[in-house]
């Protein structure tokens, strides 16, 4: 399997250190190669999910990959990608999220005897002496270079702490523990990280006298300009299903941009490509069977295949007659309630739909507030029996968060 010649068809490369010897490595023999997650939020988003398929065809061929949970350089911040610092949390609440994060990620890749490993940096960086690390590691670090790199100079104007200053250090001495200490000689991480990639092949060939290589995926964005990150606009589409229902996982998918279906399809599954451009074929109302078959691939990826069945059911009983709702997110309330003068706002704080009602006032404002696909105009106004359909209302906000309300 040339594995490299996947990735790139697929999408999923955008910068190589040395494709040439890449190729013959991962072709010629079998390597230990590592990508790193900081633990800044309690869960993995969509923006993460596009180096971890690059590790699983790498694995699928035969690699191992080593993932590394932040744990340490999350309590540092990396300035990489971000305009200011980022706000500093306690030991015990990354330490927390790196266990959410964690687990997650046993979803995705074999962790097996012998497979993938898991690893939390914390537990070679929280022990270093500072003043050994200065003259150990340190040394080897050229401050006009650091200074060079694009995510220190695109902060430089706005300021850039001490702090922040030393995370390309410490992600560069990761890449060479894991080269001492489980034979990894490649890293993998976002376009955004091509500078710390860089840092630690440089730091392993001064110390070490080896060669290491580095590959970073695209930062994803969709055919409107929105980057798959946390700061989606209307938020961000967590892997975590307490976060992200799989079923508002699977409605993401399915509502994507028709013109934005055949790229995820080859990002975001495991469909051989054949497959994939037999599907390219198709346009108009078409187009629906692909992102159908986009959103039931990628949330089995995520959540199972179960889950993605129960998603693809209720997605069916809402929108295509026939199916399961069951799987729908679902307040249950007296049916009483719609006397005692129960408002549209009150029902899309009550259900998480958004978290205030002064959030209900500003999406109201933007046209983001929907019953059963009919633009909610008013959220002051009451909530009357002719809007439910058989005992229910179905909520949504944007284009992709959906909730049921059942009266009883």
């Amino acid at each position: 399997m040339d594995v490299l010649r996947t990735l790139n068809e697929r999408g999923l490369v955008y910068q190589l250190t040395d494709e040439e010897e890449m190729r013959s490595r991962l072709s010629d023999t079998r390597i230990s190669f590592y990508v790193g997650f900081d633990a800044t939020a309690e869960s993995l988003h969509l923006g993460h999910l596009v180096p971890l398929m690059a590790a699983s065809w790498l694995q699928r061929a035969g690699h191992t990959p080593l993932i590394v949970v932040g744990g340490a350089t999350a309590l540092i911040g990396d300035p990489s990608g971000r305009s200011s610092e980022r706000a500093l949390e306690s030991r015990e609440r990354i330490g927390a999220w790196a266990g959410s994060i964690g687990a997650q990620l046993l979803q995705f890749l074999d962790f097996g005897p012998g497979r993938a490993e898991l690893l939390d940096n914390s537990s070679w960086l929280s022990g270093l002496d500072y003043i050994s690390f200065l003259r150990d590691i340190g040394r080897h670090f050229s401050v006009n270079r650091m200074l060079a790199a694009e995510s220190v100079k695109a902060r430089l104007e706005k300021g850039l702490s001490f702090l922040e200053f030393n995370y390309m250090l410490l992600q560069a001495y990761d890449f060479l523990w894991l080269y001492r200490n489980r034979g990894c000689t490649m890293q993998i991480g976002g376009a955004d990280q091509w500078g710390n990639i860089l840092a630690g092949m440089d730091l392993i060939r001064r110390v070490e006298g080896a060669d290491a290589f580095g590959m970073t995926c695209p930062l994803v964005t969709t055919s409107t300009g929105e980057k798959m990150s946390k700061s989606m606009p209307g938020g961000a589409i967590w892997l975590d299903p307490t976060l992200t229902t799989p079923f508002d996982y699977y409605q993401f998918w399915m509502n994507v941009d028709d013109r934005d279906a055949i790229y995820f399809l080859k990002l975001y599954t495991f469909m051989p490509t054949a497959e994939i451009e037999t599907l390219s074929s198709l346009s108009g109302s078409d187009l629906r069977t692909v992102k159908r078959r986009l959103a039931f691939e990628a949330t089995a990826i995520a959540h199972g295949r179960e889950e993605a069945v129960r998603a693809e059911s209720a997605s069916m009983a809402l929108f295509g007659g026939g199916g399961d709702d069951s799987s729908v997110p679902t307040t249950i309330l007296p049916a009483s309630s719609l006397a005692s003068g129960l408002t549209w706002l009150d029902l899309f704080v009550c259900t998480g739909l958004c978290p205030s009602r002064s959030e209900v006032r500003r999406l109201a404002g933007q046209n983001g507030l929907y019953s059963w696909g009919v633009r909610v105009e008013n959220p002051e106004t009451p909530v009357r029996e002719s809007d439910l359909r058989d005992g229910a209302i179905l909520l949504r906000t944007g284009k992709k968060r959906y909730h049921r309300v059942v009266f009883e």
